[in-house]
């Protein structure tokens, strides 16, 4: 991994600006689609895409990289570029995190947007305009929702956890009788912002996540005092080549060690 420069406050406070002003154009841009039945196509015959995302990709593109122009480029919805490599700090975004929820009518998509530097994510924004939300941190600045600082909570005795049904019934039996499995949440990085803010204890991550759907939310819960855990034990990194992710989990304290020995039992 490069070795990271020491980061000013200044610094992650115009990052921040920046990406949460773009952010919330993109959220406003893609409400414009919301359940008004916008196309839709399918990429690898299976994944929709919608031109709300083509949409507020295109603007993101744009404005991002017209304010930081040495910057590398990696999202959802544009043809990866490996120049990107070469860069030191890249944005690293998915326009609508939840493509299926949002064609679905559904609130729970977000506008991800994170600045990744040496592998990790300085400034982050999940922008949710169907809900009137937008969490945002920088590293080592905190994490809020709505200007409220954020910061994990107890485990509860009969935690909330989400993920597949799979995963979660993993668990060791003892553990499994008390957990409750969330309803489904059709973004990732909502569900993790939702552990972030304390609505979920834990979530599940199953194979083949992005950099783009993790790297904002990541920030985002760790500054609130949570992890993401790989079946090593290990905090993702993100910006590389390879932007493919295996089994994770999502949490804090003695609920995320437990699940995560679920996943290295089953890897």
């Amino acid at each position: 991994m490069p070795a990271v420069e020491p980061l000013e406050d200044a610094d992650l406070a115009g990052e921040l600006a920046l990406l949460v002003e773009a952010a919330r154009e993109a959220g406003r841009i893609a409400m414009r689609y919301f359940r008004r039945d916008p196309e839709v196509w399918l990429k690898g015959g299976t994944s929709p895409v919608s031109e709300a995302d083509y949409a507020a990709d295109s603007y993101l593109r744009e404005t991002l990289l017209a304010a930081r122009a040495g910057y590398g480029w990696l999202s959802e919805e544009t043809a990866d570029d490996a120049a990107r490599l070469g860069m030191r700090r890249t944005f690293i975004v998915d326009p609508i995190d939840g493509t299926r929820g949002f064609l679905d009518g559904r609130s729970e998509w977000c506008v991800s947007a994170a600045v990744v530097e040496g592998g990790r994510s300085i400034a982050a924004v999940l922008e949710c305009p169907a809900r009137g939300e937008t969490y945002s941190a920088t590293l080592g600045g905190g994490a809020f929702k709505n200007g409220a600082r954020l910061a994990v909570g107890e485990t509860r005795a009969s935690p909330l956890v989400g993920g597949p049904v799979t995963m979660v019934g993993a668990l060791p039996k003892p553990m499994r009788a008390s957990v409750r499995r969330s309803p489904y949440i059709p973004s990732l990085a909502y569900r993790i912002g939702l552990v972030a803010d304390g609505t979920l204890d834990a979530t599940f991550i199953k194979p083949n996540s992005r950099d783009w759907d993790l790297a904002a939310a990541d920030l985002i819960l760790h500054e609130a005092g949570g992890r993401i855990l790989d079946v090593q034990g290990m905090a993702p990194t993100y910006g590389a080549w390879d932007t493919l992710h295996g089994a994770m989990v999502c949490g804090s304290g003695a609920l995320l060690e437990a699940m995560a020995k679920t996943i290295r039992a089953g890897d």
